[in-house]
């Protein structure tokens, strides 16, 4: 039997906070670690406990997204979600340059986002997809480029091509390397170059992109 995915959830609405404890609980699979309330808290308990994931909302006592930045320096392993009523793409942005992997709009289903964590866990990312379209304008607005100038994506090889469209699809570097018979290492490799190749910071903004260009 597989071990339930660790989960830690930081809101500071008690009544909302249980809600998505009790909900993921129910969904199966999953054990709420810790419920924090302020973002001192949350990277307290995310040293204690280790969660496998972080849910976390951006308007919280300390600053949503100082406790992402703290937790994604002290205790990389923890992959972070935001779960925010913030549809401002600026917060989106710094969320991701924080080290979010994850950015969920609160108006989620519970189904939903039962999945969504089970996809994170495995190594995947996720964007509510009321973004979408805008993250890749505000990516292509800071990436002006000069007539004549490549498209990045015209510099992958064929294997990174292929890397690239099963992350676009939610893949973890484990299921890319099952799929293609490679090992998770050398998937990592393959996953720097293509990051520095589209010039973006995470395999979040790389999936957009290959989506954009109907990788």
């Amino acid at each position: 039997m597989n071990d339930p995915i660790r989960v830690l959830v930081a809101d500071d609405h008690p009544l909302f906070r249980g809600a998505v404890a009790n909900s993921l609980v129910e969904a199966g699979g999953v054990e709420v670690v810790a419920e924090c309330g302020d973002a001192d808290s949350a990277v307290s308990a995310a040293g204690d406990h280790l969660p496998h994931v972080a849910l976390i909302d951006i308007s919280m006592p300390g600053d949503g997204l100082t406790a992402v930045a703290r937790i994604a320096t002290d205790y990389p392993a923890v992959r972070i979600v935001m779960l925010t009523a913030s549809e401002q793409d600026d917060d989106l942005m710094r969320a991701l340059q924080a080290g979010a992997c994850g950015y969920v709009l609160k108006g989620v289903t519970a189904d939903a986002l039962a999945e969504i964590v089970r996809m994170v866990r495995s190594g995947g990312s996720y964007i509510s997809p009321e973004f979408a379209g805008r993250v890749l304008t505000t990516i292509g607005a800071g990436k002006v480029k000069t007539a004549g100038t490549p498209d990045p994506v015209s510099d992958l090889t064929a294997r990174e091509l292929q890397i690239l469209r099963l992350v676009a699809r939610g893949a973890s570097n484990r299921e890319v390397g099952d799929d293609l018979g490679l090992r998770e290492a050398t998937v990592k490799f393959y996953m720097t170059n293509i990051l520095q190749k589209l010039q973006v910071r995470n395999r979040v903004e790389a999936a957009l992109i290959a989506r954009e260009r109907g990788v």
